[in-house]
């Protein structure tokens, strides 16, 4: 755990400080898998539920309502529609990954810090004040009327922060968000405690995290393998 595997993404090399960071927010911060599994009954019809509503969303394009897609998911792979009002009202059960609300005020004292996520405006807003970090912005797919992997929610995250997109590190949380993030011309480091599988974004990653805590230390070094960091194996 901790591990860093950081090497060269084609065509986006790691060279560069990033002035700011940009984080998925429902995978690469919130453990919100834990809390799908348990609405829907077990890990196996909670992951069905939770990849099918993935392959929906990061199909869309353009904004529909939040809640239609997590129902249509769940009555894709038989589950009771009405899941997606549960999962409404567990919403604030959501928590962060260990360690992560630390590990973000920390580099946030240096360049500002945000998220950009497949969300509602008030969904996306409430998960993100569970995280415990100072975030300078938060943009939900609602407010940029589109879903990852439509380059202009991740461009509208660059544009809150102030940033330009060379200058911005983006932190994902699944395989298609990595490339995504990579489409839109941003470098990528995808922080994945889930241990989801997907070789070919690892291949496209600047960086694979197990544990956020590596992260400042990934930054300090401004991409570059730092002493004491080694290069991490992942299943999948």
């Amino acid at each position: 755990m901790g591990a860093v595997a950081a090497r060269p993404a084609a065509g986006r090399g790691p060279a560069g400080v990033a002035k700011a960071v940009l984080f998925d927010l429902l995978s690469a911060l919130l453990d919100s898998w834990s809390l799908w599994d348990d609405i829907a009954g077990g890990e196996g019809p909670g992951r069905k539920w939770r990849f099918e509503y993935l392959r929906r969303t990061y199909a869309t394009g353009a904004y529909v309502p939040y809640l239609d897609l997590v129902g249509d998911s769940a009555a894709a792979v038989g589950l009771p529609r009405e899941l997606s009002r549960t999962l409404e009202a567990r919403w604030d059960e959501l928590a962060p990954w260990p360690g992560v609300g630390r590990v973000l005020r920390e580099i946030a004292r240096d360049r500002p810090v945000g998220v950009a996520t497949n969300c509602s405006e008030v969904l996306g807003q409430r998960a993100a004040e569970l995280v415990g970090a100072p975030f300078s912005a938060v943009v939900t797919a609602e407010t940029a009327g589109c879903y990852k992997p439509d380059p202009r929610i991740y461009l509208a995250g660059v544009e809150a922060l102030g940033a330009r997109v060379d200058d911005v590190l983006f932190v994902a949380g699944s395989p298609l968000d990595v490339e995504g993030a990579t489409e839109a011309g941003m470098r990528v480091v995808w922080h994945n405690p889930a241990g989801l599988a997907g070789r070919a974004a690892e291949r496209v990653a600047v960086g694979v995290l197990r544990d956020l805590a590596s992260l400042p230390a990934w930054l300090a070094a401004r991409g570059q393998n730092p002493p004491g960091i080694r290069a991490a194996m992942h299943p999948g």
